[in-house]
């Protein structure tokens, strides 16, 4: 049996109104529990709720008693039905919670069934409540097996959605499954990174912010720290948890903490100076005006549940005779405590205090929040028992049987599928049990009397799309009443050009910017990496955007190129007035014996070599990237066999002067021009070689500098393009070989002496030539080889011709026949 002491204690509190149906109701009216020392020599003392009292609570208790008699007095809803409720106080307390779960299963007798078998059947229909997850938690595994429905109206563990641990677990407020993903929402929409973490050591706040850290880590979102403390905790946990909080260098606090709890934690934060800290709150403890009086929450937003409007609840509220005060403890408690006269001799509640102008949490319903989710709760719970004792006949009236045997399996069964409006508020349960998830982005803000409220500033609907579910519609006031969105990071955000590199041992959220390796970008804030650019582009200085390489090739318009063009154009004149002054001196005597057809062709050739170089300048085209080399290749040859033929020439004419000799017959003009063709055909076989096997084309070249592009001639075929240097190198050095020998020959017609130096010249040229050809980037390779072709033309040139044009315009005395034919004993004279 039970102690009839422990009867009368829960009767104690308890509200309690017959009807056909029975709904209970589980409220946190009181904020503990009485404890005691359990000596277990006697009989313990009944469990019983000690402390302040929550007026919050109680208006939560009065909206169900409310909802109840506005249903019994509807003619729409349960018409000729009466429902009755059983109204008890947990106090936020499991032991309580799991007391008041076997009452409201079994009832208040005082003994135990004697019969042989249970009956099966509750004194109450279905359950509204608890406040609290934990406490909910534990009544669930209590009234779980008997099927009996409960509807919670602030239970928001998201736990409490698996339907195979708690099949009969309904709620009005939305999971905080939807809750933790909308601050992770907000906290990403206004670039906070570096946040701290304190949640409720409960069902409640562990597994709200389990749920939250995770969202957070999907959003980017850095958590310094994440504390754990509870009301029931010692003091020193909460003031260490206070300590982290002062100490952290986050400035952005997220509290998944319930009520109750924040309580205890802002005292203790008022207690020491504190840097200013932006708080992020749960709905918990967010929109519960208890809160308010903590200024230094001032500026804290936080999603809250739709503030809502309850016609009549107002004047319910404050309908409060002295007779239904004194006939309820609860309410006598609530008296005394509003109207400060409890324990005080000097005034004593004689019934004239006037609660119309009370300024409590329980009269305030202009923030009809958590209140409204208890109004729907009983309507839920009413229709669900209306679909079983009700139907509608073909007069549109409805006809109710009060008498019929109804079970909480039946309700149970009926809930699922509840789908009505109520207030222009919409009711319904998915599979889960949940309803959908809309909320109100609260801020806390200081008017200019001083006075702290709520201000909804925006709104959250997670059955949007996920760019549309937050919505802000007015100005934020933020920490310090400032219109400035605080910064909360580890590491100030890299700008485009850098990318982010975590600091080792550190969050990912504490990084160092580097900046960007060469040839790679970020156009992005806070970029992870930097992007290769294309090929063709480069990194802007800034090393934010790629821009266009730049395209570089030896143009006519450059200096070098302006240079080079008139050296070339130069040459070609100077051969073309040499040949112009031959001409004109053509029956001379130092013209005709200077072999005057192999002499005009000689600086015909000259020319070309010069003018050939012009096909090195300009934009590469598939052209004259065949042009430059061949036209070069069959020029030089040319000109390097005219010269070998004036050698042979020089040679074969000493030979002649000897007894017996019959030489130059065998070496006439024929012959002459059969060499000169005779070579250069050889060359002009190899470049026909070249050009259709593997022709010189114009290609881009990237490696020589990463940050330009430069046009260039590829030689196609390496051998073809050494094959026609090689040639005239063999050609060079035959002919340097043969005037080397003619050197010492005794006459002022000895030609072969100029011919060794310019061949000297031209070999050292192109010898030169070849490694700084090849280790001459971009378009100084082409200046290389331009500037190799121009010197050894002009080496030729001034060599070969420069003495005789001297001689024919200003020695003139010296162009004879007899003066050529002088010999001399030691050197040659001119």
């Amino acid at each position: 049996m039970r102690g009839e002491n422990d009867v009368d204690i829960l009767r104690q509190h308890l509200k309690k109104s017959d009807g056909d149906f029975v709904i209970g109701g589980v409220f946190s009216i009181h904020y503990y529990m009485h404890t005691v020392d359990h000596s277990y020599t006697s009989m313990p003392e009944p469990l019983q709720c000690t402390g302040s009292m929550d007026s919050r609570e109680l208006r939560f208790s009065r909206a169900m008693v409310f909802a109840v008699e506005e249903i019994n007095n509807s003619s729409y809803l349960l018409p000729g039905v009466t429902l009755g409720y059983q109204v008890h106080d947990s106090c936020n307390s499991v032991p309580m919670a799991v007391k008041v779960a076997f009452q409201l299963a079994n009832g208040l007798d005082p003994m135990f069934d004697t019969g042989e078998q249970c009956s099966g059947s509750s004194t109450v229909t279905a359950i509204v409540g608890e406040s609290a997850s934990t406490p909910t938690i534990s009544m669930l595994r209590i009234i779980g097996p008997f099927g009996i429905p409960q509807v919670s109206h602030f239970s928001t563990c998201a736990c409490l959605s698996d339907k195979k641990q708690y099949p009969t677990f309904f709620r009005t407020i939305p999971s905080d499954q939807f809750q933790a993903a909308a601050l992770a929402h907000l906290i990403k929409h206004f670039g906070w990174t570096w946040i701290g973490a304190v949640r409720s050591d409960s069902d409640y706040g562990n597994n709200g912010m389990a749920a939250f850290l995770q969202a957070a880590q999907e959003e980017g979102i850095c958590v310094e720290y994440s504390e754990a403390f509870s009301l029931t905790n010692p003091l020193s946990r909460v003031q260490r948890v206070a300590d982290v909080i002062r100490s952290s260098t986050a400035r952005v606090v997220v509290a998944f903490v319930s009520a109750w709890d924040m309580r205890i934690l802002l005292r203790e934060m008022e207690r020491l100076p504190s840097p200013p800290r932006q708080w992020i709150g749960s709905e918990s403890w967010v929109t519960d005006p208890d809160i308010l009086r903590f200024g230094l929450c001032a500026g804290a937003i936080g999603f809250g549940i739709q503030r809502s409007v309850i016609p009549g609840l107002r004047d319910f509220l404050l309908d409060l005779s002295p007779q239904k005060v004194s006939n309820s403890p609860t309410l006598t408690e609530f008296w005394e405590g509003a109207f400060g006269c409890v324990g005080v001799k000097e005034k004593v509640c004689d019934g004239s205090e006037d609660i119309q102008q009370l300024q409590a949490p329980y009269t305030d319903t202009s923030q009809l929040r958590v209140t409204n989710m208890v109004y729907k709760a009983v309507y839920a719970i009413a229709h669900a028992i209306h679909s079983i004792v009700c139907e509608e006949r073909e007069n549109s009236t409805v006809n109710c049987d009060k008498n019929l045997n109804v079970k909480s399996t039946q309700v149970l069964e009926r809930l699922r599928r509840v789908n009505f409006s109520r207030n222009g508020y919409q009711v319904s349960f998915d599979a889960n049990g949940d309803t959908v998830a809309t909320y109100e982005l609260v801020n806390w803000q200081i008017r200019k009397s001083g006075k702290m409220e709520f201000v909804t500033v925006g709104r959250y609907d997670a059955s949007m799309p996920p760019d549309q579910r937050l919505d802000i519609e007015r100005e934020i006031t933020w920490v310090k009443n400032s219109t400035q969105v605080p910064v909360s990071v580890c590491s100030e955000s890299c700008p485009p050009g850098t990318r982010k590199a975590i600091q080792k041992g550190k969050h990912v959220c504490c990084y160092d910017c580097i900046q960007c390796a060469e040839g790679e970008i970020s156009d992005n804030t806070d970029s992870s990496d930097c992007l290769i650019c294309p090929e063709e582009y480069w990194p802007n200085a800034e090393r934010d955007r790629c821009i266009l390489k730049p395209v570089e090739f030896l143009s006519f318009h450059e200096v070098l190129g302006i240079i080079l063009t008139a050296c070339s154009v130069g040459g070609a004149c100077l051969a073309i007035a040499t040949a112009t002054i031959f001409y004109h001196h053509r029956t001379s005597a130092i013209v005709r014996a200077n072999n005057s057809e192999l002499s005009f062709l000689l600086l015909f050739s000259l020319a070309m070599c010069f003018l050939c170089s012009l096909t090195f300048i300009g934009r590469p085209s598939e052209w004259s990237c065949m042009l430059r080399h061949t036209a070069f290749g069959i020029t030089f040859v040319l000109c390097i066999s005219c010269v070998l033929g004036k050698t042979i020439v020089v040679l074969m004419a000493f030979r002649a002067t000897l007894p017996a000799s019959n030489v130059m017959k065998w070496f006439g003009p024929p012959q002459q021009r059969l060499t000169v063709v005779s070579f250069t055909f050889v060359q002009a076989l190899i470049c026909t070689l070249w050009l259709v096997l593997s022709p010189p084309f114009p290609i881009k070249n990237f490696t020589t500098y990463k940050e330009k592009i430069i046009l260039e001639c590829d030689v196609g075929s390496a051998i073809g393009f050494w094959a026609v240097l090689g040639y005239i190198g063999l050609l060079s050095l035959l002919c340097f070989v043969l005037a080397f020998l003619a050197r010492k020959l005794p006459d002022n017609f000895n030609e072969a002496k100029f011919i060794t130096f310019s061949m000297l010249i031209f070999c050292a040229v192109w010898i030169t030539f070849i490694p700084a050809y090849v280790s001459s980037p971009g378009k100084l390779t082409v200046a290389v080889e331009i500037f190799a072709i121009i010197t050894s033309s002009f080496g030729l040139f001034f060599m070969l011709f420069v003495p005789k044009c001297f001689i024919i315009l200003f020695r003139p005395e010296k162009n004879t026949k007899k003066h050529l034919m002088e010999k001399t004993s030691n050197d040659i004279r001119y």
